[in-house]
C-alpha cells in the first residue's frame, strides 16, 4: 500500500515509519522542517518526504493523488495553554482540505479515550478532530488510546522523573484519579492491524492495556518494577497550577505541557470497548511488562524516539534553518582552539556532551544554570538526551537544541533554548589541520543582554578554556 504519514518525526510517527516499512508498504512522510527528521539512511533511501505545515493556509497540495491510506498522527497540546485546541481543529481542516485530491481509502487517527461527560480541554480537543475528520472524504478509523507507556513517551519520563528524584512525594490530590495506561508496542500493534482492515472503517474504537490503575498505583508499582520502594502523601490543597508548577519543577516536561497535563488528569480514562482486541487478536501487555520493556530499550540505547526531542519541548517557534547561519554582527564571542592528536576520539568526546556524560568542566556550575532556567520558566537541564553518543539535527540536548551535527565536516552546532537576553550558539568544529574550535556566540538584546555577558564573562574563563581541554583529552 502507499501510504501518508503525518507527524513522522514526532514520537509515534517515528516508531511506526519502520515497522509500515517492515511490512512492505511504501511510505511518504509530511513534516513541518526536513532538517530536523532525523533518520537513519537506509530508511531515508526508502521513503519520500514532504514539507507541510497543516496551520498553514492549504496551497497547492504536493501529496500524490494515488495514496491508498494516511495516519493522522498531528497535535499541539505542548505547543499552547489556550489556544492549541483551535490550532489542532484547523490542522484537521486543513488535513481534510489536502486529502480532497487524492484517491485515499482510509485515514488513521490516533486520539485519546473520551468516555467522561465532563472532558478536560485537551481531551475534549481530541473529541472535536475526530468530528471533523468524520467530515473528510475517506473511511475513517479512530484508535482512542490510554496513557502511552514506552521509552521516551511523555507519561513514562514524567513517572521516571518523579520516581527516581523523589523517593518520598507530597502529591495532588489528582493522583487518585483512575486511568488505563497501554504499551508502545501495543500502540504500534494496533496502528498497523487496521491499516486496510475493513471492519473497522467509519467506527472508533477504545485501546488500553489490562490493567485500570491510579497515578498513586502506577507510582508505586513503578517503584517496586526498579527494585526500591517509594513514599506518597496525597493532600487536597494543591490547586491546579501549583500541582503544574510542581511536575514542571521536578520532570523534565515543560510549563506548557504540565499545565495542560494536569488538566487532564483529572479525568478518568478507561475503556469501555475492547472489540478491536477481538477483531485483531492482540493481547495487550500489563503496566509492568511495559515498564520492562522500556527499560530493555533503554539499557541497550535502542530508544527511537522521545517527546523530549519534539520542538514543543523548548521554546523553538521557527525551523532550524533560521538560526543555523551563525551570525557574524553585533554580537559577543568566545572562541577558543587546540591542537588535537587524535580527532576522531575528540569527535567522539563531543558527540557525547551533555546528558549523563554532563559538560566536561564544571558540571555543578551547568546544574546551577540549569536549576536558574527553571525558575525564569526555562528548560533547564532535565530533558538530558535521548541517546548516550548519537545526535542528531532537531534533538534537544540538555537546555541546548542541535542545529548541525555532521560527522563527516566534523562539525556540531547548538542553539540554546534557555531563558536569555539574547540568542546563543555553542559550537565545536575540527578542521583539516586537526585544530579543534570551540565557539560561543551571543546576540545580546540591548544593553539588558550586554550586561549579561559581561557579568558571566569571567565564568566563561575557567567553564569554556576546562571544557575544551576535556573534550581534547584522549587515552
Amino acid at each position: 500500500m502507499r501510504i501518508l504519514l503525518t507527524g513522522a518525526n514526532g514520537y509515534i510517527g517515528m516508531r511506526l515509519l519502520p515497522q509500515l516499512l517492515d511490512l512492505g508498504h511504501e511510505v511518504i512522510c509530511t513534516v513541518r522542517d526536513e532538517g530536523r527528521f532525523a533518520v537513519d539512511e537506509e530508511i531515508r533511501s526508502q521513503i519520500d518526504v514532504i514539507e507541510i505545515d497543516f496551520l498553514k493556509p492549504v496551497e497547492e497540495s504536493r501529496i500524490p493523488k494515488d495514496i491508498d491510506a494516511a495516519y493522522f498522527l498531528i497535535h499541539s497540546m505542548s505547543s499552547s495553554t489556550k489556544d492549541f485546541d483551535e490550532m489542532e481543529a484547523k490542522t484537521a481542516q486543513n488535513f481534510n482540505a489536502y486529502l480532497e485530491s487524492t484517491e485515499v481509502k482510509q485515514v488513521i487517527y490516533l486520539s485519546g479515550i473520551v468516555n467522561e461527560e465532563n472532558l478536560s480541554k485537551h481531551l475534549w480537543s481530541r473529541k472535536n478532530v475526530e468530528e471533523i475528520l468524520y467530515k473528510g472524504n475517506f473511511n475513517l478509523t479512530v484508535l482512542r488510546a490510554g496513557i502511552i507507556v514506552g521509552s521516551g513517551s511523555s507519561s513514562f519520563e514524567i513517572i521516571r522523573d518523579l520516581c527516581e528524584k523523589l523517593p518520598v512525594m507530597i502529591t495532588p490530590k489528582w493522583v487518585l484519579t483512575k486511568t488505563q495506561p497501554i504499551a508502545i508496542r501495543d500502540i504500534i500493534h494496533f496502528l498497523t492491524g487496521v491499516l486496510g482492515n475493513i471492519d473497522t472503517y467509519n467506527d472508533s474504537f477504545d485501546i488500553a492495556g489490562p490493567d485500570i490503575l491510579s497515578y498513586k498505583e502506577m507510582l508505586q508499582l513503578y517503584a517496586r518494577t526498579r527494585g526500591f520502594k517509594n513514599w506518597i502523601l496525597t493532600v487536597p490543597v494543591m490547586t491546579p497550577k501549583l500541582s503544574s508548577y510542581w511536575l514542571y519543577f521536578v520532570t523534565s516536561t515543560s510549563y506548557k505541557l504540565a499545565l495542560n497535563l494536569v488538566d487532564s488528569m483529572k479525568v478518568e480514562v478507561i475503556a469501555k470497548d475492547h472489540r478491536l482486541q477481538d477483531i485483531l487478536g492482540i493481547q495487550t501487555h500489563t503496566y509492568t511488562e511495559a515498564i520492562k520493556m522500556a527499560f530493555k530499550k533503554i539499557e541497550q540505547n535502542l530508544v527511537i524516539s522521545s517527546w523530549k526531542d519534539s520542538m514543543i519541548s523548548g521554546r523553538f517557534k521557527r525551523n532550524l534553518e533560521s538560526f543555523i547561519q551563525v551570525p557574524k554582527y553585533g554580537i559577543l564571542k568566545d572562541e577558543k582552539k587546540l591542537k588535537v592528536d587524535n580527532p576522531q576520539e575528540v569527535l567522539s568526546n563531543i558527540w557525547k556532551i551533555g546528558g549523563d556524560q554532563g559538560w566536561y568542566y564544571g558540571n555543578w556550575l551547568w546544574k546551577i544554570r540549569g536549576f536558574l532556567d527553571k525558575v525564569f520558566g526555562g528548560v533547564g537541564l532535565r530533558r538530558g538526551r535521548t541517546h548516550p553518543f548519537e545526535l542528531s539535527a532537531g534533538d534537544a540536548l540538555d537546555f541546548w537544541r542541535v542545529l548541525l551535527a555532521d560527522k563527516k565536516s566534523k562539525r556540531l552546532l547548538l542553539f540554546a533554548e534557555m531563558k536569555l537576553p539574547g540568542e546563543a550558539w555553542l559550537e565545536f568544529k575540527i578542521d583539516r589541520d586537526n585544530i579543534l574550535h570551540q565557539t560561543a556566540t551571543f546576540r545580546p538584546r540591548g544593553l539588558k543582554g550586554r550586561l549579561y555577558w559581561y557579568s558571566i564573562l569571567p565564568f566563561h574563563y575557567f567553564i569554556f578554556g576546562g571544557m575544551i581541554r576535556n573534550i581534547a583529552k584522549t587515552e
